[in-house]
C-alpha cells in the first residue's frame, strides 16, 4: 500500500511539473508574439516605408471572380467569420464538456471568444485605420477600423482553440498535434490570402491580426495549464 501511495504521489508531482513547464513555455511564446504585434503596430503607425508596401499591394485593385470560383472564394473567406467559426467551436466545446463531464472546454472556448472580441475590437477602434477599399490609408476612421484584421485573428484563434481542445481531450499522439497545427495554419493562411486579394485588408492588417490572434491563442493555453484538471489525459 505504501509503495502504491508513493507511486501515486510521484506521478502527481510529475504531472504537476509538466503542467507548470507547459504554462511557462506558453507564457513566453505569448509574450514574444505580443512583442512582435507591438512592433508591427509601431511600424504601421509610424513607418511610411512600411505602409508604402501596403499601398503598392492595395493599388492593384481587388480580385474579381465570377461563377463557381467566386462562390468558392467567398466560402473559404467565411472560415474567418466569427459567426461560423464561433458556432463550430462552441458546439464542439460543449460536446467535449459533456463527454468528459467538465465545463473547462466550454469555458476555454468562451474565454477565447470574449478575449478576441474585446482585444481586437478595442484595437480597431483605438487605431482607427481605413480600409484599402476606401482608397486612402489614414488613421481617422470613426468607429471600427481595419487594423488589426479580425478575420485573420479570428481564424487562428478560434480554429486554434478547437484544435487544442481536440488534442488535449482525445488522447491524440504528438504527431496528431503537428497535423492539427498545420491544418490551423493552412486555414489561417487561406483566409489571409483571400482577404488580401479581395482588398478587404492591408497586408500589415493581416500580419497584425495573425500575431494578436496567435498571442491570445497561446495565452488561452497558458490559462488552461495554470489550473490543474483530472479530466484531461496527460499529454507530452
Amino acid at each position: 500500500m505504501n509503495a502504491d501511495n508513493s507511486t501515486d504521489a510521484q506521478y502527481t508531482v510529475t504531472v504537476d511539473l509538466q503542467r507548470r513547464r507547459q504554462m511557462s513555455n506558453a507564457l513566453r511564446r505569448s509574450s514574444l508574439l505580443l512583442a512582435l504585434f507591438a512592433l508591427n503596430t509601431l511600424l504601421v503607425t509610424q513607418a511610411k516605408w512600411y505602409r508604402a508596401i501596403d499601398d503598392k499591394i492595395g493599388d492593384r485593385g481587388a480580385l474579381r471572380l465570377k461563377g463557381i470560383n467566386h462562390h468558392i472564394v467567398l466560402w473559404l473567406d467565411n472560415l474567418g467569420l466569427r459567426g461560423l467559426s464561433a458556432t463550430v467551436l462552441l458546439i464542439a466545446a460543449l460536446a467535449i464538456s459533456i463527454r468528459f463531464k467538465s465545463w473547462r472546454p466550454l469555458n476555454l472556448a468562451l474565454l477565447s471568444l470574449i478575449a478576441l472580441n474585446l482585444v481586437v475590437g478595442a484595437l480597431k477602434i483605438i487605431i482607427g485605420r481605413s480600409k484599402p477599399l476606401d482608397g486612402v490609408d489614414n488613421f481617422d476612421v470613426s468607429g471600427v477600423g481595419s487594423y488589426p484584421s479580425g478575420h485573420a485573428a479570428n481564424a487562428i484563434l478560434t480554429w486554434g482553440v478547437l484544435a487544442y481542445l481536440i488534442y488535449r481531450y482525445t488522447h491524440r499522439a504528438i504527431h496528431r498535434a503537428t497535423f492539427l497545427a498545420v491544418a490551423v495554419s493552412v486555414v489561417t493562411g487561406v483566409v489571409a490570402v483571400i482577404s488580401l486579394f479581395r482588398n478587404t485588408h492591408w497586408l500589415s492588417d493581416l500580419i497584425g491580426g495573425i500575431l494578436i490572434g496567435a498571442a491570445l491563442l497561446v495565452l488561452v493555453m497558458a490559462v488552461d495549464r495554470f489550473v490543474p484538471s483530472a479530466k484531461q489525459p496527460v499529454q507530452p
